[in-house]
Protein backbone atom coordinates (compact mmCIF):
# COMPACT_ATOMS: atom_id res chain seq x y z
CA UNK A 1 0.00 0.00 0.00
CA UNK A 2 0.91 3.50 -0.18
CA UNK A 3 3.03 5.24 2.06
CA UNK A 4 1.32 8.91 1.94
CA UNK A 5 4.45 10.79 3.37
CA UNK A 6 7.12 10.57 5.81
CA UNK A 7 7.88 10.39 8.40
CA UNK A 8 5.88 9.37 10.86
CA UNK A 9 5.45 10.98 14.04
CA UNK A 10 8.02 10.67 16.76
CA UNK A 11 9.76 13.09 18.59
CA UNK A 12 9.01 16.65 17.58
CA UNK A 13 11.07 19.91 19.00
CA UNK A 14 8.98 20.90 21.35
CA UNK A 15 6.67 23.63 20.42
CA UNK A 16 6.48 26.34 22.57
CA UNK A 17 8.34 24.04 25.89
CA UNK A 18 9.52 25.40 28.34
CA UNK A 19 7.13 28.64 27.79
CA UNK A 20 8.39 31.63 26.73
CA UNK A 21 10.21 33.50 29.54
CA UNK A 22 10.30 30.24 31.92
CA UNK A 23 13.66 28.95 29.86
CA UNK A 24 15.50 29.55 33.37
CA UNK A 25 14.85 26.27 35.72
CA UNK A 26 13.31 27.55 39.35
CA UNK A 27 15.34 27.59 41.44
CA UNK A 28 18.63 27.59 40.35
CA UNK A 29 19.67 24.13 38.36
CA UNK A 30 22.04 22.35 41.21
CA UNK A 31 19.78 23.50 44.32
CA UNK A 32 17.63 20.12 44.82
CA UNK A 33 19.47 16.53 44.63
CA UNK A 34 17.44 13.31 43.27
CA UNK A 35 17.75 10.68 45.68
CA UNK A 36 20.13 8.03 45.14
CA UNK A 37 17.63 5.41 44.08
CA UNK A 38 13.72 5.68 43.83
CA UNK A 39 11.39 3.41 45.17
CA UNK A 40 10.24 0.82 42.59
CA UNK A 41 6.45 1.02 41.75
CA UNK A 42 4.14 -1.18 41.55
CA UNK A 43 4.21 -3.91 38.50
CA UNK A 44 6.65 -6.66 38.34
CA UNK A 45 8.27 -8.46 35.21
CA UNK A 46 7.02 -8.92 32.65
CA UNK A 47 5.93 -12.18 31.10
CA UNK A 48 8.87 -13.78 28.68
CA UNK A 49 7.91 -12.72 24.93
CA UNK A 50 5.51 -15.42 22.93
CA UNK A 51 7.23 -17.16 20.11
CA UNK A 52 4.79 -16.29 17.45
CA UNK A 53 5.24 -13.38 14.98
CA UNK A 54 4.02 -9.96 16.04
CA UNK A 55 1.91 -9.21 14.53
CA UNK A 56 1.81 -11.43 11.46
CA UNK A 57 1.60 -10.16 8.13
CA UNK A 58 -1.84 -10.23 6.63
CA UNK A 59 -3.75 -8.58 9.79
CA UNK A 60 -3.06 -6.67 12.55
CA UNK A 61 -3.28 -7.47 15.35
CA UNK A 62 -2.66 -11.57 15.27
CA UNK A 63 -5.73 -13.78 16.58
CA UNK A 64 -4.37 -14.94 20.19
CA UNK A 65 -2.96 -11.28 21.01
CA UNK A 66 0.46 -9.93 22.00
CA UNK A 67 1.10 -10.23 24.79
CA UNK A 68 0.87 -14.18 25.50
CA UNK A 69 -2.41 -15.08 27.27
CA UNK A 70 -2.43 -14.43 30.91
CA UNK A 71 -1.78 -10.71 30.38
CA UNK A 72 0.96 -8.51 32.26
CA UNK A 73 1.21 -8.34 35.97
CA UNK A 74 -2.20 -7.58 37.72
CA UNK A 75 -2.04 -3.90 39.28
CA UNK A 76 -0.34 -3.61 42.92
CA UNK A 77 -2.82 -3.46 45.45
CA UNK A 78 -4.18 0.04 47.63
CA UNK A 79 -0.96 1.50 49.27
CA UNK A 80 1.72 -1.18 47.42
CA UNK A 81 3.61 1.36 46.08
CA UNK A 82 6.69 1.55 48.84
CA UNK A 83 7.18 4.56 50.97
CA UNK A 84 9.17 7.07 49.83
CA UNK A 85 12.95 7.44 51.05
CA UNK A 86 14.39 9.73 53.19
CA UNK A 87 16.32 12.91 52.24
CA UNK A 88 15.89 16.10 49.87
CA UNK A 89 13.45 14.41 47.16
CA UNK A 90 13.39 14.71 43.80
CA UNK A 91 13.33 18.52 42.99
CA UNK A 92 14.22 20.43 40.27
CA UNK A 93 16.59 18.82 37.72
CA UNK A 94 20.52 19.21 38.23
CA UNK A 95 23.04 21.41 36.44
CA UNK A 96 24.69 20.11 33.15
CA UNK A 97 23.28 20.14 29.65
CA UNK A 98 20.37 18.87 29.14
CA UNK A 99 18.43 19.26 32.61
CA UNK A 100 16.71 22.66 32.14
CA UNK A 101 13.72 20.80 31.42
CA UNK A 102 12.82 18.11 28.56
CA UNK A 103 15.95 18.11 26.06
CA UNK A 104 15.17 19.50 22.77
CA UNK A 105 15.44 16.75 20.01
CA UNK A 106 18.20 18.35 17.64
CA UNK A 107 16.85 20.23 14.62
CA UNK A 108 17.54 17.25 12.57
CA UNK A 109 15.92 14.71 14.50
CA UNK A 110 13.20 11.81 13.65
CA UNK A 111 9.57 13.82 13.62
CA UNK A 112 10.55 17.10 14.51
CA UNK A 113 7.83 20.01 13.27
CA UNK A 114 6.36 20.04 10.35
CA UNK A 115 8.57 22.60 8.61
CA UNK A 116 11.32 20.00 8.07
CA UNK A 117 9.50 17.49 6.16
CA UNK A 118 7.98 17.41 2.79
CA UNK A 119 4.04 17.62 2.84
CA UNK A 120 2.30 14.06 1.57
CA UNK A 121 3.26 11.98 -1.03
CA UNK A 122 7.22 12.57 0.37
CA UNK A 123 9.16 9.98 -1.30
CA UNK A 124 10.92 11.42 -4.53
CA UNK A 125 8.57 11.37 -7.49
CA UNK A 126 5.60 10.77 -5.04
CA UNK A 127 4.28 8.02 -3.59
CA UNK A 128 5.73 4.58 -3.69
CA UNK A 129 3.47 1.74 -4.87
CA UNK A 130 2.23 -0.79 -2.40
CA UNK A 131 5.03 -3.44 -2.75
CA UNK A 132 3.71 -5.90 0.46
CA UNK A 133 2.71 -9.10 -0.61
CA UNK A 134 -0.94 -9.39 -1.08
CA UNK A 135 -1.15 -5.32 -1.23
CA UNK A 136 -1.14 -5.16 2.51
CA UNK A 137 1.29 -3.53 4.88
CA UNK A 138 2.01 -5.75 8.21
CA UNK A 139 1.65 -2.88 10.42
CA UNK A 140 -0.82 0.06 10.81
CA UNK A 141 0.73 3.09 8.13
CA UNK A 142 0.90 6.30 8.88
CA UNK A 143 -2.09 8.45 8.29
CA UNK A 144 -1.30 11.49 6.08
CA UNK A 145 -2.65 13.47 8.71
CA UNK A 146 -0.29 12.31 11.30
CA UNK A 147 2.80 13.69 8.88
CA UNK A 148 2.77 17.14 9.58
CA UNK A 149 4.01 17.39 13.50
CA UNK A 150 2.69 15.78 16.42
CA UNK A 151 0.95 17.11 19.53
CA UNK A 152 0.42 16.40 23.04
CA UNK A 153 -2.54 16.50 25.00
CA UNK A 154 -0.41 18.33 28.05
CA UNK A 155 -0.14 21.74 26.67
CA UNK A 156 1.81 24.68 29.07
CA UNK A 157 -1.06 26.69 30.83
CA UNK A 158 -1.06 30.45 30.42
CA UNK A 159 -0.51 32.45 33.14
CA UNK A 160 1.64 30.31 34.98
CA UNK A 161 2.07 30.97 38.76
CA UNK A 162 4.02 28.37 40.68
CA UNK A 163 3.63 29.92 44.28
CA UNK A 164 -0.42 30.24 43.42
CA UNK A 165 -0.43 26.37 42.52
CA UNK A 166 2.25 25.33 45.62
CA UNK A 167 -0.37 26.73 47.64
CA UNK A 168 -3.63 24.98 45.93
CA UNK A 169 -1.93 21.79 46.87
CA UNK A 170 -1.01 22.80 50.49
CA UNK A 171 -4.87 23.70 51.13
CA UNK A 172 -5.69 20.19 48.90
CA UNK A 173 -4.04 18.68 51.42
CA UNK A 174 -3.87 20.35 54.72
CA UNK A 175 -6.55 19.14 57.59
CA UNK A 176 -8.84 15.99 56.93
CA UNK A 177 -9.05 14.61 54.11
CA UNK A 178 -7.55 15.36 50.40
CA UNK A 179 -8.94 17.29 47.70
CA UNK A 180 -8.09 15.86 45.18
CA UNK A 181 -10.02 16.85 42.69
CA UNK A 182 -8.23 20.33 43.29
CA UNK A 183 -4.69 18.25 42.91
CA UNK A 184 -5.94 16.49 39.34
CA UNK A 185 -6.96 20.46 38.33
CA UNK A 186 -3.33 21.53 38.91
CA UNK A 187 -1.20 18.69 37.83
CA UNK A 188 -3.02 17.23 35.02
CA UNK A 189 -2.89 21.20 33.26
CA UNK A 190 0.76 22.03 34.07
CA UNK A 191 3.70 20.75 31.91
CA UNK A 192 6.48 18.64 33.25
CA UNK A 193 8.67 21.77 33.40
CA UNK A 194 5.91 23.90 35.30
CA UNK A 195 5.11 21.22 37.76
CA UNK A 196 9.22 21.24 38.56
CA UNK A 197 8.91 25.01 38.91
CA UNK A 198 5.57 24.41 41.84
CA UNK A 199 7.42 21.22 43.46
CA UNK A 200 10.78 24.04 44.42
CA UNK A 201 8.16 26.96 44.85
CA UNK A 202 6.42 24.30 47.41
CA UNK A 203 9.73 23.74 49.29
CA UNK A 204 10.90 27.65 49.23
CA UNK A 205 6.97 28.44 50.61
CA UNK A 206 6.36 25.84 53.34
CA UNK A 207 9.82 24.46 53.95
CA UNK A 208 8.70 21.11 52.91
CA UNK A 209 8.76 18.60 50.12
CA UNK A 210 5.87 18.34 47.93
CA UNK A 211 6.39 14.53 46.92
CA UNK A 212 6.74 13.38 50.57
CA UNK A 213 3.49 15.25 51.63
CA UNK A 214 1.52 13.65 48.49
CA UNK A 215 2.90 10.87 49.33
CA UNK A 216 1.28 10.89 52.89
CA UNK A 217 -2.01 11.64 51.32
CA UNK A 218 -2.04 9.01 48.18
CA UNK A 219 -1.89 5.15 48.22
CA UNK A 220 -1.91 2.94 45.19
CA UNK A 221 -1.57 3.78 41.60
CA UNK A 222 -2.73 7.21 42.11
CA UNK A 223 0.43 7.86 44.11
CA UNK A 224 2.59 6.13 41.21
CA UNK A 225 0.81 8.37 38.51
CA UNK A 226 1.58 11.63 40.65
CA UNK A 227 5.07 10.77 41.01
CA UNK A 228 5.87 9.83 37.37
CA UNK A 229 4.38 13.34 36.68
CA UNK A 230 6.43 15.21 39.14
CA UNK A 231 9.85 13.71 37.75
CA UNK A 232 11.73 15.16 35.08
CA UNK A 233 11.37 13.55 32.06
CA UNK A 234 14.67 12.40 31.22
CA UNK A 235 14.55 11.44 35.17
CA UNK A 236 11.67 9.22 34.65
CA UNK A 237 13.12 7.21 31.53
CA UNK A 238 16.62 6.72 33.55
CA UNK A 239 14.54 5.52 36.69
CA UNK A 240 12.45 3.19 34.69
CA UNK A 241 15.52 1.52 33.10
CA UNK A 242 17.27 1.38 36.39
CA UNK A 243 13.83 -0.22 37.87
CA UNK A 244 13.72 -2.98 35.51
CA UNK A 245 16.92 -4.11 35.75
CA UNK A 246 17.26 -4.23 40.01
CA UNK A 247 16.69 -7.35 41.66
CA UNK A 248 15.65 -10.66 40.24
CA UNK A 249 14.28 -11.03 36.77
CA UNK A 250 14.57 -7.87 34.10
CA UNK A 251 11.88 -6.18 32.38
CA UNK A 252 13.07 -6.67 28.93
CA UNK A 253 9.80 -5.17 27.48
CA UNK A 254 10.54 -1.74 29.40
CA UNK A 255 14.17 -1.61 28.31
CA UNK A 256 13.21 -2.20 24.75
CA UNK A 257 10.37 0.83 24.91
CA UNK A 258 12.83 3.27 25.99
CA UNK A 259 16.25 2.50 24.47
CA UNK A 260 14.63 1.41 21.02
CA UNK A 261 11.94 4.65 20.74
CA UNK A 262 13.92 7.62 22.11
CA UNK A 263 16.07 9.71 20.16
CA UNK A 264 19.58 10.79 20.13
CA UNK A 265 19.52 13.51 22.03
CA UNK A 266 17.11 11.90 24.40
CA UNK A 267 19.13 9.17 24.60
CA UNK A 268 22.80 10.48 25.21
CA UNK A 269 21.14 12.50 28.29
CA UNK A 270 19.30 9.39 29.68
CA UNK A 271 22.93 7.67 29.73
CA UNK A 272 24.47 11.09 31.49
CA UNK A 273 21.26 11.01 34.01
CA UNK A 274 21.59 7.05 34.70
CA UNK A 275 24.99 7.95 36.04
CA UNK A 276 24.73 10.74 37.69
CA UNK A 277 21.42 10.01 39.56
CA UNK A 278 22.24 6.22 40.30
CA UNK A 279 26.07 6.37 39.81
CA UNK A 280 25.84 3.54 37.29
CA UNK A 281 26.80 3.00 34.19
CA UNK A 282 23.81 1.95 32.16
CA UNK A 283 25.28 0.14 29.08
CA UNK A 284 27.22 -2.47 31.97
CA UNK A 285 23.98 -2.29 33.83
CA UNK A 286 22.66 -3.97 30.93
CA UNK A 287 25.36 -6.19 29.68
CA UNK A 288 24.83 -7.74 33.10
CA UNK A 289 21.45 -8.13 33.06
CA UNK A 290 20.90 -9.12 29.02
CA UNK A 291 22.82 -11.60 26.72
CA UNK A 292 23.48 -12.57 23.92
CA UNK A 293 21.77 -10.84 20.74
CA UNK A 294 19.63 -8.88 22.50
CA UNK A 295 22.75 -7.68 24.84
CA UNK A 296 24.03 -6.43 21.40
CA UNK A 297 20.84 -4.42 20.33
CA UNK A 298 20.27 -2.95 23.67
CA UNK A 299 24.04 -1.59 23.90
CA UNK A 300 23.81 -0.60 19.92
CA UNK A 301 20.54 1.64 21.27
CA UNK A 302 22.57 3.25 24.19
CA UNK A 303 24.87 4.58 21.82
CA UNK A 304 22.83 7.03 20.79
CA UNK A 305 24.29 7.45 17.12
CA UNK A 306 21.26 6.22 14.61
CA UNK A 307 21.46 8.70 11.56
CA UNK A 308 18.80 10.89 12.03
CA UNK A 309 19.28 12.37 8.35
CA UNK A 310 15.58 12.75 6.90
CA UNK A 311 16.86 12.41 3.47
CA UNK A 312 16.07 8.42 2.05
CA UNK A 313 18.56 7.15 -0.20
CA UNK A 314 16.69 4.50 -2.11
CA UNK A 315 19.70 2.61 -3.74
CA UNK A 316 21.16 2.14 0.00
CA UNK A 317 17.78 0.95 0.70
CA UNK A 318 17.47 -1.32 -2.11
CA UNK A 319 21.13 -2.66 -1.05
CA UNK A 320 19.99 -2.99 2.60
CA UNK A 321 17.21 -4.90 1.83
CA UNK A 322 19.05 -7.37 -0.45
CA UNK A 323 21.93 -7.56 2.33
CA UNK A 324 18.68 -8.34 4.97
CA UNK A 325 17.45 -10.83 2.58
CA UNK A 326 21.10 -12.86 2.50
CA UNK A 327 21.31 -12.53 5.94
CA UNK A 328 18.20 -14.40 6.95
CA UNK A 329 15.65 -15.60 4.98
CA UNK A 330 18.33 -16.62 2.07
CA UNK A 331 20.40 -18.74 3.75
CA UNK A 332 20.63 -21.29 6.21
CA UNK A 333 20.43 -19.83 9.53
CA UNK A 334 20.96 -16.75 10.36
CA UNK A 335 23.71 -13.31 10.37
CA UNK A 336 22.37 -11.52 13.66
CA UNK A 337 24.85 -8.66 13.33
CA UNK A 338 23.98 -8.13 9.80
CA UNK A 339 20.33 -7.36 11.62
CA UNK A 340 21.89 -5.30 14.25
CA UNK A 341 23.63 -3.28 12.15
CA UNK A 342 21.31 -1.59 9.72
CA UNK A 343 18.36 -1.78 12.16
CA UNK A 344 20.75 0.17 14.94
CA UNK A 345 22.42 2.67 12.62
CA UNK A 346 19.81 3.97 9.99
CA UNK A 347 17.18 6.51 10.47
CA UNK A 348 13.68 5.59 10.30
CA UNK A 349 12.88 7.37 7.03
CA UNK A 350 15.55 4.70 5.69
CA UNK A 351 14.45 1.72 7.17
CA UNK A 352 10.59 2.49 6.34
CA UNK A 353 12.13 2.76 2.54
CA UNK A 354 14.29 -0.48 2.91
CA UNK A 355 11.26 -2.59 4.52
CA UNK A 356 9.51 -1.28 0.82
CA UNK A 357 12.02 -2.84 -0.74
CA UNK A 358 12.81 -5.89 1.16
CA UNK A 359 9.14 -7.04 -0.19
CA UNK A 360 10.26 -7.13 -3.97
CA UNK A 361 13.41 -8.60 -3.23
CA UNK A 362 11.61 -11.13 -0.19
CA UNK A 363 8.56 -11.36 -1.37
CA UNK A 364 7.74 -11.23 2.26
CA UNK A 365 7.57 -8.44 4.65
CA UNK A 366 10.30 -7.95 7.16
CA UNK A 367 8.74 -7.96 10.14
CA UNK A 368 7.19 -11.25 9.22
CA UNK A 369 11.04 -12.49 8.59
CA UNK A 370 12.11 -11.10 11.60
CA UNK A 371 9.61 -13.37 13.37
CA UNK A 372 10.78 -16.43 11.43
CA UNK A 373 14.56 -15.45 11.74
CA UNK A 374 14.41 -14.59 15.57
CA UNK A 375 12.67 -15.21 18.90
CA UNK A 376 12.37 -14.12 22.57
CA UNK A 377 13.07 -10.01 23.49
CA UNK A 378 15.96 -9.59 20.01
CA UNK A 379 12.87 -10.44 18.10
CA UNK A 380 10.74 -7.69 20.06
CA UNK A 381 13.44 -5.55 20.25
CA UNK A 382 14.02 -5.66 16.60
CA UNK A 383 10.31 -5.39 15.64
CA UNK A 384 10.15 -2.24 17.85
CA UNK A 385 12.52 -0.48 15.69
CA UNK A 386 10.53 -1.69 12.29
CA UNK A 387 7.04 -0.47 13.77
CA UNK A 388 8.57 2.55 14.92
CA UNK A 389 10.18 3.36 11.58
CA UNK A 390 6.23 2.71 9.95
CA UNK A 391 4.35 4.40 12.52
CA UNK A 392 5.45 4.99 16.09
CA UNK A 393 2.04 6.65 17.22
CA UNK A 394 0.73 2.73 16.35
CA UNK A 395 3.46 1.35 18.71
CA UNK A 396 2.46 3.06 21.51
CA UNK A 397 -1.21 2.42 21.04
CA UNK A 398 -0.70 -1.43 20.65
CA UNK A 399 1.24 -0.92 24.23
CA UNK A 400 -1.56 0.77 26.10
CA UNK A 401 -4.16 -1.74 24.40
CA UNK A 402 -1.94 -4.75 25.80
CA UNK A 403 -1.54 -2.93 29.10
CA UNK A 404 -5.14 -3.36 29.28
CA UNK A 405 -6.23 -6.42 27.65
CA UNK A 406 -7.42 -9.43 29.60
CA UNK A 407 -7.69 -10.24 33.58
CA UNK A 408 -6.03 -6.93 35.39
CA UNK A 409 -4.02 -4.26 34.35
CA UNK A 410 -0.59 -3.39 34.09
CA UNK A 411 -0.62 -0.02 35.81
CA UNK A 412 3.31 0.61 35.39
CA UNK A 413 2.92 0.68 31.57
CA UNK A 414 -0.02 2.56 31.13
CA UNK A 415 1.20 4.83 33.57
CA UNK A 416 4.76 5.34 31.89
CA UNK A 417 3.17 5.77 28.44
CA UNK A 418 0.09 8.59 29.11
CA UNK A 419 3.07 10.13 31.17
CA UNK A 420 6.27 10.13 28.90
CA UNK A 421 3.37 10.69 25.52
CA UNK A 422 1.18 13.29 26.85
CA UNK A 423 3.66 16.33 25.77
CA UNK A 424 4.87 14.62 22.26
CA UNK A 425 2.23 13.13 20.97
CA UNK A 426 -0.88 11.67 23.13
CA UNK A 427 -3.33 13.21 20.63
CA UNK A 428 -2.04 10.97 17.39
CA UNK A 429 -1.73 7.98 20.03
CA UNK A 430 -5.37 8.13 20.66
CA UNK A 431 -6.53 8.34 16.72
CA UNK A 432 -4.59 5.29 16.27
CA UNK A 433 -5.91 3.73 19.03
CA UNK A 434 -9.84 4.27 17.47
CA UNK A 435 -8.46 3.48 14.57
CA UNK A 436 -7.19 0.04 15.27
CA UNK A 437 -9.55 -1.10 17.90
CA UNK A 438 -12.48 0.73 17.46
CA UNK A 439 -12.39 2.16 20.89
CA UNK A 440 -11.21 5.09 22.54
CA UNK A 441 -8.64 5.26 24.93
CA UNK A 442 -10.31 7.21 27.57
CA UNK A 443 -13.45 4.79 27.28
CA UNK A 444 -10.65 1.76 27.78
CA UNK A 445 -9.19 3.79 30.61
CA UNK A 446 -12.68 4.14 32.08
CA UNK A 447 -13.69 0.71 32.16
CA UNK A 448 -10.19 -0.71 33.33
CA UNK A 449 -9.61 1.81 36.06
CA UNK A 450 -11.49 3.71 39.08
CA UNK A 451 -11.41 6.50 41.47
CA UNK A 452 -8.76 9.45 41.42
CA UNK A 453 -5.95 7.45 39.87
CA UNK A 454 -8.83 7.07 36.73
CA UNK A 455 -10.03 10.78 37.13
CA UNK A 456 -6.58 11.72 36.74
CA UNK A 457 -5.31 9.55 33.55
CA UNK A 458 -8.49 10.76 31.47
CA UNK A 459 -7.62 14.09 33.09
CA UNK A 460 -4.39 13.91 30.88
CA UNK A 461 -5.68 11.78 27.94
CA UNK A 462 -8.57 13.94 27.10
CA UNK A 463 -11.64 12.50 25.52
Amino acid sequence: MSYPGYPPTGYPAFPGYPPAGQESSFPPPGQYSYPSGFPPVGGGAYPPTPSSGYPGAGGYPGAGGYPAPGGYPSAPQPGGAPSYPGGQGFGAPPSGAGFSGYPQAPSQSYGGGPSQFPLPGGFPGGPMPSQYPGGQSPYPSQPASMTQGTQGTIQPAANFDAMRDAEILRKAMKGFGTDEQAIVDVVANRSNDQRQKIKAAFKTMYGKDLIKDLKSELSGNMEELILALFMPPTYYDAWSLQNAMKGVGTQERVLIEILCTRTNQEIREIVRCYQSEFGRDLEKDIRSDTSGHFERLLVSMCQGNRDENQNVNHQLAQEDAQRLYQAGEGKLGTDESCFNMILATRSFPQLKATMEAYCRVANRDLLSSVGREFSGSVESGLKTILQCALNRPAFFAERLYHSMKGAGTDDSTLVRIVVTRSEIDLVQIKQMFSQMYQKTLSKRIASDTSGDYRRLLLAIVGQ
